[in-house]
């Protein structure tokens, strides 16, 4: 996980005061990784987001806006810093009012005037009413602070075209350092002025006088002339003389004229033309203007000209202005649609989206962009998802075809055939890269050869969460800005927009809450589709499924994939969406849970069945092999392995909830213990054959007296049958409960039932293998007294005086300490187990003998009681009452001693035969301490 960046830091602004639109350059740190993280700025308290231009992480541009404040800080908002703060300030100043021939950076709006000689309000006559400098001298702006100047001549203004014009503010504020000498000069000027004003009209008089004058001496001659003459004849032919002069004059002025007068016309026409084109120049260039604007994408500007249009000529009469403005309104139609259409466009980021419903919005768009776009977005998501699956489940299909088309290859290769014995398969190369060993450590790591070596569904659904959590963010927030109105302003303003938006939402909660929940249905499906898809319905599986299963996940990748659908369902949480939206995606959670610990126990279970395979039958001193070890390793691996499964994170339930799961559950952790057990008997009970032996070794700490049961290369299934014994005494006093106390630990229930079962059942493969080894080494002992009592035709009814045991119970008692010698080896603690039952078997059968024998003669009950005596004395240790009783039954078939020269007699050959057999029959006094600790 990053680490969290520090909030932005504003160190400069430049310039630092300015009038409202003026373009600053902000510097400082931390300002954000990209325009898309860039998610507020304010200057003095206005929202400047609009206009603001990210160029890197220390340099910002923009505009500064309208704002109430006259100086405060720059705060720079980030994603990843969050809000910042300002070492600097700028100052806004009012602004001033700019004349007709100045230069401007930003739009000025056409203000009337009031004209005096007209006594009404008229547009600003081009180029005439508004000189620039008026009185003719240097200006030189003073520095004296508006507001003083506002408080010094209240009510009053230092335009000279307005009617409260005040001419010693016009002074102090344009010509306050100037000097007398030049105040004089401008009077001069002012004058100028004034006499041209006056002189213009008699200036046009006075350039015809000569005209008027010669009219006036040609009139007069005429009127002489006539006086004269004095008849009317001449009167009369005058008169008409002059009125052809007089007409002839005309024509002729007229068509010297005329050529003059229509020039005259024609530039008066084209003046006003171009007076009208310089005034509404605004509108007629407007379409050209809004073209270029829009390929430019500077898009607040069409906004901002179409606004002000809009304003002056939507209610128009003129029909050339009617003209422009339709062609307007066909271009911004033409915009709407652009930007609808960006709007929709996938993929697209947040802030682009919510720059183009803004844009939208102020164009007055139909219908609702904003909805629309949620749509959108909600479309493209699914898209994205199904996409997803349809893109791996056919690289599955075609990675498997590929592997076919090699097996294929290889099958039929002549270089397979030619080396098949020396050469390893290919094929199972193939095989062990493609797929991950199970039991192998696992790999989190994000390297090149992760995605080669993972499955395809665990490739899938990681990125299939990936992509969710990167677009349900954006589209869950396009909500809540749609919501709070904040898509139209972040500042209040626009407050009818954002009433009718947060109106449209409340009517619209449902349908996004379908939205989401149909997001997440596909999210969740789509996993099960690919991991569990056995939990789906019939008609879900075309849609939601499609993988080929071959095998199913082992238990370690179900972990990852349930630590990255748990990642994602954090993510999700943290966008604040209800809890109920996500519930569905606790329920996938939980379902993965369970199914991970099956795959895990039934996992378990087939290794522990392999253990036997591993029995390298190497014994410790205390009888044991390493077989009880690796179960018990097995076991807790595999329960480790499932801690952060049986852990519950926030929000979610414990996996042992349901009664159905905890009988799984206690049902696989009996079946584990019984593959354990069943593997214990096979190993016990293989043909000697089977077993592997070669490195077979032993280590004790008291000396083998008779010889070492590894001096030869293999086990007898005898020696097997004790080593399963021991194995099996160890599991029940000391694995067993370990195991339980495992169980217990990682909250398993049922243990009691888990551990109760399971010692039933090693108790009953301990006795079965106890028996099958008893069966083995006591019958031959058992079987060989009566052969050995009646050897050499001996009878009980005519037999010599008794010289000492005979020597059937010699072999006997040789066998048994064979026995002895041969558990002793294996493990000391089930010598008297084992004797104890041998000597009852052979006490069973001496005293059957003896209760079959019809007559005893004196001698020959001697001889039997001898015998009796000397083997029940040297195996006293390990008697039991079934043994006691035994002997006692032999013994009482016997007639008694009578006299005191036969006990006297049988005193002597029992401590004759003791002291004889003194070192064979260590042994027995050797495990006196071992059977009293026992």
């Amino acid at each position: 996980m990053s680490r969290a960046r520090q909030p932005p830091l504003v160190t400069g602004i430049s310039p630092n005061e300015g009038i409202s639109w003026t373009k600053v350059t902000i510097r400082g740190e931390n300002l954000g990784t990209g325009p898309a993280d860039l998610i507020g700025l304010t200057i003095c308290g206005h929202n400047c987001l609009l206009t603001a231009e990210w160029m890197s992480a220390s340099k910002i541009v923009c505009r500064v806006g309208q704002a109430k404040n006259d100086k405060g800080d720059i705060i720079v908002t980030t994603k990843s810093g969050g809000k910042g703060t300002s070492t600097v300030s700028f100052k806004l100043l009012k602004p001033e009012k700019i004349g007709i021939l100045d230069q401007s950076a930003v739009w000025v709006d056409e203000m009337n005037y009031y004209d005096m000689r007209t006594d009404r309000n008229k547009g600003i006559p081009p180029l005439s009413l508004r000189p620039a400098n008026p009185l003719g001298i240097e200006i030189d702006k003073s520095r004296f602070p508006q507001k003083d100047l506002e408080a010094l001549f209240p009510g009053m203004s230092a335009d000279f075209t307005s009617e409260n014009f005040s001419a010693a503010w016009y002074l102090i504020e344009n010509h306050s350092t100037t000097s007398f000498d030049q105040l004089k000069m401008a009077v001069v000027n002012l004058k100028k002025q004034a006499n041209k004003k006056n002189e213009g009209s008699l200036a046009y008089v006075k350039g015809g006088l000569s005209t008027f004058f010669e009219a006036q001496d040609a009139l007069s001659a005429i009127h002489q002339k006539l006086e004269a003459d004095g008849t009317e004849k001449v009167e009369g032919s005058m008169t008409q003389k002059l009125e052809n002069v007089l007409n002839r004059a005309s024509n002729t002025a007229d068509t010297l004229f005329q050529e003059v007068l229509g020039r005259k016309d024609k530039a008066d026409s084209t003046r006003n033309a171009l007076n009208v084109l310089q005034r509404f120049k605004f509108l007629f260039n407007l379409p050209l203007n809004i073209e270029r604007n829009i390929q430019k994408g500077d898009y607040d500007v069409v906004i901002n000209d179409y606004e002000k249009a809009k304003s002056l000529f939507g209610k128009t009469e003129v029909q050339v202005f009617k003209k422009y403005y339709a062609e307007v309104e066909t271009r911004i139609e033409a915009l709407r649609e652009l930007l609808l259409d960006k709007l929709l466009e996938t993929p697209s980021t947040l802030h682009d989206q919510k720059r183009y419903i803004r844009y939208l919005s102020d164009l007055h768009a139909p219908g609702d962009p904003a909805w629309q776009c949620i749509g959108a977005q909600h479309q493209w998501i699914l898209q994205l998802m199904h996409n997803c699956k349809e893109s791996y489940v056919k690289e599955q299909k075609g990675k498997d075809m590929f592997l076919l088309y090699i097996c294929n290859s290889l099958l039929h290769s002549p270089m397979l055939e030619l080396d098949s014995d020396v050469r390893p398969s290919p094929i199972g190369h193939l095989s062990q890269t493609a797929s991950l060993k199970r039991g192998s450590s696992f790999q989190s790591g994000r390297d090149d050869a992760w995605r080669y070596k993972a499955p395809q569904q665990v490739v899938f659904v990681e990125k299939l969460t990936k992509l969710v959590v990167s677009q349900l963010p954006n589209f869950w927030k396009l909500w809540i800005s749609y919501v709070n109105g904040s898509l139209f302003s972040e500042t209040a303003e626009k407050s009818g927009q954002m009433e009718r938006s947060k109106k449209n939402a409340r009517q619209r909660q449902n349908d996004f809450k379908k939205m989401i929940q149909e997001v997440m249905h596909s999210l969740v499906k789509l996993i099960r589709g690919a991991l569990l898809p056995f939990s789906l319905r019939e008609g879900e599986s075309r849609q939601y499924g499609g993988w080929e299963m071959k095998s199913e996940l082992s238990g370690q990748w179900l972990t990852h994939v349930i630590q990255t659908v748990r990642l994602s369902s954090e993510s999700l949480t943290a966008l604040e969406i209800p809890n109920d939206m996500l519930q569905i995606i606790q329920d996938l959670i939980l379902d993965l849970r369970v199914r991970c610990i099956i795959v895990t126990l039934q996992h378990t279970a087939e290794d522990i069945k392999r253990l036997a395979e591993k029995e390298d039958w190497v014994v410790d001193n205390e009888g044991l092999t390493s077989l009880p070890s690796q179960f018990e390793q097995c076991i807790v691996y595999s329960l480790q392995s499932l801690k952060t499964v049986l852990d519950c994170k926030p929000g979610e339930a414990s996996v042992f909830q349901q009664q159905k799961t905890q009988e799984d559950v206690c049902q696989l952790s009996i079946g584990i213990m019984q593959v354990f057990i069943d593997c214990l008997e096979q190993l016990s009970t293989k043909p000697d054959g089977d077993i592997d032996t070669a490195h077979l070794s032993v280590d004790v700490s008291s000396p083998d007296l008779f010889g070492s049961i590894h001096e030869d290369s293999s086990l007898s299934s005898e020696q097997r049958l004790l080593i399963a014994l021991s194995n099996c005494r160890y599991l029940e006093r000391h694995t067993f409960l370990n195991i339980a106390e495992h169980f217990e630990k990682h909250g398993f229930q049922g243990v009691e039932k888990i551990t109760q079962v399971s010692m039933e059942s090693l108790k009953e493969l301990d006795q079965r293998l106890f028996e099958m080894y008893i069966e083995a080494k006591a019958d031959p002992i058992v079987g060989s007294l009566e052969p050995g009592i009646y050897a050499g035709y001996f009878d009980w009814k005519d037999c010599l005086v008794p010289a000492g045991v005979r020597n059937y119970l010699k072999e006997a008692l040789v066998n048994i300490i064979a026995v002895h010698a041969e558990v002793f080896t294996i493990s000391k603690d089930l010598v008297p187990r084992v004797m104890s039952r041998i000597v009852e078997a052979v006490s069973e059968e001496l005293s059957r003998l003896m209760q079959c024998v019809s007559f005893f003669s004196k001698n020959g009950a001697l001889q039997a009681r001898l015998e009796i005596c000397a083997l029940k004395d040297t195996v006293a240790i390990y008697l039991t009452p079934e043994s006691n009783s035994s002997f006692k039954q032999a013994l009482e078939a016997l007639p008694q001693l009578s006299s005191g020269t036969d006990k006297k007699l049988l005193e002597e050959l029992l401590n004759k035969f003791k002291s004889s057999m003194h070192l064979q029959l260590t042994c027995f006094q050797a495990s006196s301490s071992a059977m009293m600790k026992t």
